[in-house]
């Protein structure tokens, strides 16, 4: 059984001293100051510069309203940038510049305002304790009525929805830099669920204070949906906006909102991991934002700091498994954040399966670090890789003072990413979904070393099986290298991972089998282990990939076609 988890007390008792609503409260002055940091930021560029971004940005907007309209847009957003792209022909007439580059200035302050004014949220009081009260009841009858089979007995099961959440790493630490400085908790990112269970588990299991945190625009087209996004917090994200204008406002507004102390969560992956590998590239916007505040706090001779905090999730099985791995194989590269089956019965019964037979889902907070990957102690020290203390100001100095340097935040930021990557490697927990997915999928392709990829996977499940004594030793095999691994604290693992083999197996197998119609694993009904969807199993194995673990997999024993398949002994 797993370790039931520990409930911590709120770090900040009062939500009125909650960082995120005191920024909510102050939100005109924010929106204000967003837009004045926006403006100077595309000024410094010049005045002609200013007039491309405009025509780029117009060009673009125009583009996606004809092309790319949601029902969350506002009513006028045609005519809005129909109207926008009039005052720029007029500002760029060339008869005085003067008044054309005021001209020019005016209309980027009108659609940096109406950008601040869409990204930026609020957070309501009543509404979070709403929020809190209804996802407590609806996920614990979910589970009882899942876990029991018996809906007489919702009322009266003593099954609790955190003993599914199996939070580990660095928690007390997390709890404690609370008080010492903003934390921004960047997590890998595999399911659109990931952040309804990640604040879930944060709020009810270790106690802290909400987050602001971005959520998709798309999120916004049904009413009930917005109202609660429109009141936790959440700032608004348009992934279909790619222009410079939009982009360096959402910069400004986590730039700014760090700044003044607001714990953020945003995923540095940027969307969700299509082929179902820990993220190993992240992107370098929100996350830069991070080294910016940091040196703003310094320019302004503040204590403040800022601390990075890697999370990892890990589920068994994912909703979006088989759509994901269709976009990862096809490589269209065209980002689609909601395909259109994902309705509410497909959440309701990975919901409903999730809770069920106890497959938990595991959050590793890894090691915090600061915002030049510095690693750091529970009083927020950062030390150098000799283990000496440092003061990350220095970081920040030219020519003797403190001053902005895009370039080297540039590559700061660089840095922070690939430290970032490395703890979600190394603070990965290893479940037995996981290990058995990868076991199985090298054996098929290693008994197929002449086709590539896509061919392997064009091979009929129908016509393999996987025979148990060879899953037996393959997995032996693997596990010996993880044991070391986790000592040199290259990796985690769960329990799972420590268990009698054949039990190991069973519960890799059962979890995999919980949600998919075509199960990537089950067992046969001699006991031997067949897939009905190798794309998917294709997928889960992935997780797994980064790490190189296939070269010390040795197999002397065919996988034959299931008619002609053997028991080894």
């Amino acid at each position: 059984m797993s370790e039931k988890p520990k409930i911590y007390p709120p770090v900040i008792d009062k939500i009125e001293d909650w960082p995120i609503y005191r920024l909510s409260e102050d939100r005109a002055a924010f929106i204000r100051e967003i837009d004045e940091y926006t403006l100077n930021r595309l000024v410094m560029r010049g005045s002609d510069k200013v007039r491309d971004v405009l025509a780029t940005t117009v060009y673009l907007e125009r583009i996606r309203v004809k092309e790319e309209p949601w029902k969350v847009d506002p009513p006028n957003e045609r005519q809005y940038w129909r109207r926008m792209r009039k005052q720029l022909v007029a500002a760029s007439d060339g008869k005085n510049e003067e008044n054309n580059k005021e001209a020019a200035q005016e209309l980027l302050k009108k659609i940096i305002h109406r950008y601040s004014e869409e990204i930026v949220g609020t957070f309501n009081i009543k509404t979070f304790l709403f929020a809190r009260k209804f996802l407590s009841v609806f996920f614990h009858r979910l589970l009882n009525t899942a876990a029991n089979r018996n809906f007489r007995r919702i009322y009266s099961a003593k099954h609790k929805v955190h003993e599914r959440l199996q939070v580990k790493g660095q928690i007390e630490a997390v709890r404690k830099l609370m008080k010492k400085g903003t934390v921004v908790v960047v997590p890998t990112h595999f399911s659109n669920l990931d952040s309804i269970l990640i604040g879930y588990a944060m709020d009810a299991v270790m106690g802290l204070p909400s987050f602001s945190y971005g959520a998709g625009l798309n999120l916004y087209n049904t009413g009930y949906t917005a109202y609660f996004m429109n009141r936790l917090g959440a700032y608004r994200l348009d992934r279909r906006k790619k222009n410079p204008i939009y982009l360096e406002t959402l910069k400004a507004m986590s730039t700014l909102s760090i700044q003044r102390g607001t714990n953020s969560l945003f995923f540095p992956g940027g969307t969700r991991s299509r082929s179902g590998k820990l993220e190993d590239k992240l992107k370098m916007g929100l996350l830069g934002t991070v080294v910016e505040a940091q040196r703003a706090l310094c320019q302004e001779n503040s204590d403040g700091k800022i601390f990075i905090v890697p999370l990892i999730l890990s589920y068994h099985f994912v909703l979006e498994a088989n759509y994901l791995i269709d976009q990862h194989l096809k490589r269209t590269g065209k980002e689609q954040y909601l395909d259109a089956s994902y309705s509410r019965r497909k959440i309701l019964k990975f919901a409903w399966q999730l809770f069920s037979e106890s497959s938990d889902i595991t959050l590793s907070f890894g090691q915090p670090m600061d915002v030049l990957g510095n690693p750091i102690d529970e009083e927020g020290l950062s030390y150098d890789q000799h283990g000496n203390v440092i003061d990350i100001k220095e970081y920040f100095i030219g020519k003797g003072e403190i001053k902005e340097d895009l370039q080297r935040e540039a590559e700061y930021t660089k840095i922070l990413a690939e430290r970032i990557v490395e703890r979600y490697h190394k603070d990965n927990i290893v479940l037995s979904s996981h290990l058995l997915a990868f076991s199985i999928f090298n054996i098929f392709k290693q008994q197929n070393t002449s086709l590539d990829l896509y061919a392997l996977l064009r091979l009929p499940p129908e016509d393999y099986t996987f025979p148990l004594p060879l899953v037996i030793k393959v997995i032996e095999q693997l596990r010996r290298v993880l044991f070391a691994m986790e000592a040199e604290g290259k990796i985690k693992l769960s329990e799972q991972i420590r268990w009698e083999l054949e039990a190991l197996i069973k519960d890799g197998v059962r979890n995999l089998g919980n949600y998919h119609a075509l199960k990537p694993l089950k067992f046969n009904k001699e006991g031997d282990v067949i897939s009905e969807d190798f794309k998917v199993l294709y997928y889960y194995h992935n997780r797994l990939d980064n790490y190189q673990l296939d070269q010390y997999i040795t197999i002397d024993a065919q996988v034959k076609p299931k008619a002609e398949a053997t028991v080894i002994s």
